[in-house]
């Protein structure tokens, strides 16, 4: 569990509702998302927007800054200028930390950070954070990925294990971090020489090039056990893995369960076995909620809530996502 530090800029923030300018028939919100075209971020905009609206935002803005750190950084300056009453925020780099909050709190506005975290250089929150459990999520991945290897008998001197990692973001270091512990208690012996890792920033064209180089690298690799830290990641490892011809005898697990569930619906399968499944709404609207309950009324927001998750497969993803399915 991460420490929470920094209470006194927090507090700030929170003090600061005095200074946020509300409209006459309800605040104005931002959410700006670190990459906003991908189907988590897309996801959990709408929900958040939904969220505000239903409890009396006059408006909810919606920014991609396309990882882009100088445009991250102009959409903040932007939200303050045109009035934002509170920010929900994904960082494209966690260095901008200290300067985003510092820009809010001067501004007398709340924020809130989604998925990736505000903090410092010792991995302190410096605002309330609404994200999932990572390092457990990464354990689970990891022991359903396990005992699928186990039961189908992937062993041998021709199977690999890709770990793709994203090791700037401090969300997602802690879900391989599960899945790599979790490896090496179950397969003690297995030989350094497979074990393979590519870093990458979450989209598929990226998690498919890292992959494919992979493979092209190392032909010796028959099979490939392939664990990512999203499902962008295991939808582009399973593109790499179709044009390399391995799909048939390869399995991915990702993260997410957004694009995992088109993957579940293919006629002959997919080498995309299975997922966590996160639910995007629950992160949306939970971090909006909290937001406009500080807005209409001052209720405290949280500093710290982890959404949980569920390994889905094509056998249950229609129980557990329910109408997310479709």
């Amino acid at each position: 569990m991460r420490k929470i530090m920094a209470l006194a800029l927090s507090m700030i923030l929170l003090l600061g509702m005095a200074a946020v300018s509300l409209a006459e028939d309800g605040p104005i919100i931002y959410g700006i998302y670190k990459s906003g075209d991908q189907q988590w971020f897309i996801g959990e905009g709408k929900a958040a927007e939904e969220k505000s609206l239903a409890m009396g935002a006059k408006e909810f803005h919606y920014v991609d800054v396309k990882l882009d750190p100088d445009l991250y950084l102009r959409a903040i300056d932007e939200a303050i200028t045109n009035g934002a009453a509170g920010i929900l925020t994904c960082p494209p780099d966690q260095k901008m930390s200290q300067v985003v909050v510092q820009k809010c709190a001067e501004a007398g506005i709340p924020v809130i950070a989604c998925d990736d975290a505000l903090q410092n250089e010792n991995g302190d929150f410096l605002a309330p954070f609404v994200g999932i459990d990572a390092y457990v999520i990464g354990i689970a991945v990891g022991e359903w990925t396990a005992n699928y290897v186990k039961e189908n008998g992937m062993t041998g001197d021709d199977v690999g294990v890709l770990y793709l990692t994203a090791n700037t973001v401090s969300s997602c270091v802690p879900r391989t971090q599960g899945q790599m512990e979790v490896w090496a208690k179950e397969f003690p012996d297995w030989p350094a020489a497979n074990s393979f890792e590519a870093d990458y920033t979450g989209p598929q064209d990226e998690a498919f090039n890292q992959s494919a180089a992979i493979f092209t690298a190392n032909p010796q690799i028959a099979k490939w056990v392939i664990m990512t830290i999203n499902d962008e990641g295991a939808a582009g490892a399973t593109r790499a893995l179709e044009q390399a011809g391995l799909d048939k005898d390869a399995v991915v697990v990702g993260i997410g369960g957004y694009l995992a569930k088109l993957e579940f619906k293919k006629e002959g399968g997919s080498a995309f076995k299975a997922t966590a499944f996160i639910n995007y709404v629950d992160v949306g609207a939970y971090s909006a909620e909290n937001l406009m309950n500080f807005l209409n009324d001052g209720t405290e927001i949280p500093l710290d809530f982890r959404t949980p998750a569920v390994m889905i497969t094509a056998d249950n993803y229609v129980d557990i996502m329910k109408d997310q399915a479709e």
